[in-house]
Order: structure tokens, then sequence, then C-alpha cells
């Protein structure tokens, strides 16, 4: 039983593990990158060295065989003039110089050699973080689509209203405001039946009082009045 438990605990603890994993896939992918960039810097600066040093040599070598070439021209001097013992110490001088050249040639093979592959490495490095690079890019957009996707179709929270909520909530709005023009137009209407005006009106038509609104009799009276005069 003991063991049981153990094994789901471990299962559990694998499991969360591998979901944290997950879920920081993309900080964990960046922290590598970072890594990765800065082993290829570190590999960048060990060529430039590799390089400096094949040129230290090369500038070694040729020196030594310039001194080589006039060593030789002096030893050959010093036997045409009789003097061997001077011929003999310019050629130990050159034994030692061309001791000195065998090594800088040596050291220049060498580094030929790690500089050729410090080349290939960094120049693979590089090609490898491009990939990656774009390959991040491309997960971190489909992330960012994935959220959107959860967040556009996700359920309304209990205290969000959701787009058909407020469609009715406008519906009833506009039910009201129309119910409430159609009264104030039946609440005038009323007014105008039976309010002072049209009881005033009422009594002028009966010759009781002076008329509210003009009719067309009146004006038509009031234009002969006017043609009278001139006719």
């Amino acid at each position: 039983m003991f063991k049981t438990v153990l094994t789901i605990f471990r299962g559990h603890v694998a499991a969360a593990g591998e979901e944290l994993e997950d879920r920081s896939a993309l900080l964990i992918l960046d922290q590598q990158m970072r890594d990765a960039a800065a082993a290829v810097e570190r590999s960048k600066r060990t060529l430039a060295l590799a390089i400096a040093g094949d040129q230290a040599e090369g500038r070694r070598l040729e020196a030594t065989n310039t001194r080589i070439a006039d060593l030789e021209v002096t030893a050959t001097a010093a036997l045409e003039g009789g003097r061997e013992d001077l011929a003999r110490e310019a050629a130990q001088a050159i034994a030692n110089l061309e001791a000195d050249r065998d090594s800088a040639m040596t050291a220049r093979a060498l580094f030929a050699s790690e500089i050729t592959r410090l080349k290939r490495h960094v120049a693979n490095a590089e090609a490898r973080i491009t990939e990656l690079d774009r390959g991040r890019r491309l997960a971190r957009a489909s992330e960012s689509v994935r959220a959107l996707r959860r967040s556009g179709i996700e359920a309304a929270r209990p205290y969000e209203s959701t787009l058909p909520e407020a469609e009715a909530t406008l519906k009833r709005l506009r039910e009201r405001q129309m119910d409430a023009q159609a009264a104030d137009e039946a609440l005038l209407e009323i007014d105008a039946a039976s309010g002072p005006l049209a009881t005033a009106e009422k009594l002028a038509e009966q010759g009781f009082g002076p008329r509210i609104k003009t009719t067309a009799d009146d004006v038509l009276a009031r234009l002969k009045a006017k043609r009278t005069p001139s006719a």
C-alpha cells in the first residue's frame, strides 16, 4: 500500500513538473538561447585570440627567415675571407634560428588547424541560433494566438455582462423611449382638446370674446377691407 501511495505521489510530482515546464517553455527557451549566444561569443573571442597568435607567429617567422638569410650571407663571406671561426659562429646562430623557424612553423600549423575548427564551429552555432530564433518567434506568435482564442471563447465571468444581455438592454431602452414619446404626444393632444386655449376658442366661435386663432374668413375679410378704398 505504501509503495502504491509513493508511486502515485511521484507520478503527481512528475506531472506537475512537466506541466510547469510546458507553461515555462518559452521562458526556458529564451534563457537557453541567451546561454548559447554567450557561448558563441566566447568562441569568437577564442577565435580572435587564435588569429592574433597566428599573426604573431607569422611575423616572428618572417623576421627569423630574414635573419637567417642575412647570416648566411655573412657566413659565406667569412668562409671566403678565410675566417672559418667566424663562419662557424654564424652557422651556430643560423642553426638556432632555424630551430626557432621550425617552432614558429609548427605553431602556425596548429593555429591554422584551430582557426579552421573555430570558424566552422562559430558559423554552425550562429546558423543554429538563427534557426532557433526564427522558431522562437513562431512559437511566441502561436502562444499569442492561442491566448487570444482562449480569451475570445472564454465564458463570461459572473460579474460580467455578455453581448446578448447588452443587446436586450438596448432593446428595452428603445421600447421605453418609444412608449414615453407616444405618451407625450397623447398628452399634447389631450391638452389641445381640453385645455384653456381650446375653451377660449369654443367661446369665441359662439360670439363670446375674440378669436384665438386667425381663420381663413378673417384673412379674406382683411383683404377685402384693404381692397375697397382703392376700388
